[in-house]
């Protein structure tokens, strides 16, 4: 079995859903000695998220942050950890529902995701900074 891990730096993405499949294939060429494996992606981050979805039509992307504003909302009153600001409670939140990792499978070298489907760099913070990345894959 091959393994392969890289940690990985996202620039600075103002808040919103935003696609990396791209940047996370750049970084981890060896995905293509890999026949059969898995891509595991994974964030070090309690304020950001990952997710896999739509990645031809941006308006989606639109749609899930005016989504996940309405269903976690900043300032609720009954929020205690508020010092870090307003976005901070609900990034976590945000963050928790959707998840740390993703994992993809590797067929034939190349991630076998839907024709229609990309990885989300989910940016809940308004001022999130750099966001690291582990990205490993494993197969043989």
């Amino acid at each position: 079995m091959k393994v392969f891990q890289k940690e990985i730096k996202l620039k600075s993405h103002k808040r919103g859903f935003h696609l990396i499949t791209d940047e996370v294939l750049h970084a981890i060429p060896e995905i293509e000695s890999i026949h059969v494996g898995q891509l595991q992606v994974f964030i070090k981050h309690t304020s950001a998220s990952l997710t896999i979805n739509e990645n031809a039509d941006h308006t989606v992307r639109l749609d899930f942050e005016s989504h996940f504003n309405k269903m976690v909302p900043e300032k609720a009153p009954y929020y205690k950890h508020t010092y870090e600001g307003p976005d901070d409670m609900p990034a976590h939140i945000k963050a928790s529902l959707l998840g740390a990792s993703v994992q993809i499978p590797i067929t034939n070298g190349k991630l076998n995701l839907g024709i229609w489907q990309g990885i989300y760099l989910c940016e809940h913070r308004d001022y999130g900074g750099e966001r690291k990345l582990v990205v490993t894959a494993f197969g043989v």
